[in-house]
């Protein structure tokens, strides 16, 4: 049967990311065995996390946080105070989406969330995530497994660039933008509602 009921929203405040990700594994297998759907939103700890291929898009030997090597797609990006992390738990075969469009997806709920700020985004052709015309503004990176989805993306508000220096955001020297650049200075729970709200309009 097609799931089209509007899943549960939980935001957890500030996590650190590790245990979080225990967590959506958990999560993830619970609802492949019939739990409900639920999203996520928080903030993270500083940290690093590179996608399963490992790719290491550092540009010095060190990184001023943890550097932790997760199951998710996508190449080396910090998380941390400032961003808001989106992190839908979804039954994709039980809503009749392949990977493909449920990345399109999560990425035109940041574009549309984005656009109720007054404020323009877009994709770029070929790298994941959500970009304005001078950087990139939000990262994607997704697993699914038995057919449920999990991991997210990362949305920056208000993080302190200093953290994106030491690697290279999509493997591309481009620089990274914050909404707080644009005038947006709601609270974390505030933008995350809001992005739930976006993302449940085209799924639901």
């Amino acid at each position: 049967m097609k799931i089209e009921a509007k899943p549960a929203h939980l935001w957890l405040g500030r996590q650190p990311y590790e245990p979080l990700w225990f967590r959506m594994r958990q999560q993830a297998a619970s609802i492949a065995e019939g739990a409900d759907e639920v999203i996520w939103t928080c903030e993270h700890e500083a940290v690093y996390t590179t996608g399963r291929r490992g790719v290491d898009n550092r540009i010095g030997k060190t990184l001023p946080a943890p550097l932790l090597v997760t199951d998710r797609g996508g190449e080396t990006t910090f998380h941390g105070p400032g961003q808001v992390m989106l992190y839908p738990h979804l039954h994709l075969r039980m809503r009749d989406l392949d990977v493909k469009a449920y990345v399109s997806v999560l990425e035109q709920s940041c574009i549309d969330l984005l656009a109720g700020f007054d404020v323009q985004a877009q994709r770029k052709c070929g790298f994941p995530g959500v970009w304005l015309d001078d950087g990139k503004v939000a990262a994607l990176g997704v697993r699914v497994s038995k057919g449920v989805a999990y991991h997210g993306m990362a949305l920056n508000v208000a993080v302190d660039g200093a953290w994106f220096s030491a690697i290279q955001p999509c493997g591309l020297p481009v620089p990274v933008v914050n909404l707080a650049s644009r005038g947006v200075s709601l609270p974390l729970p505030v933008i995350a509602r809001h992005w739930y709200n976006a993302l449940c309009r085209l799924i639901s």
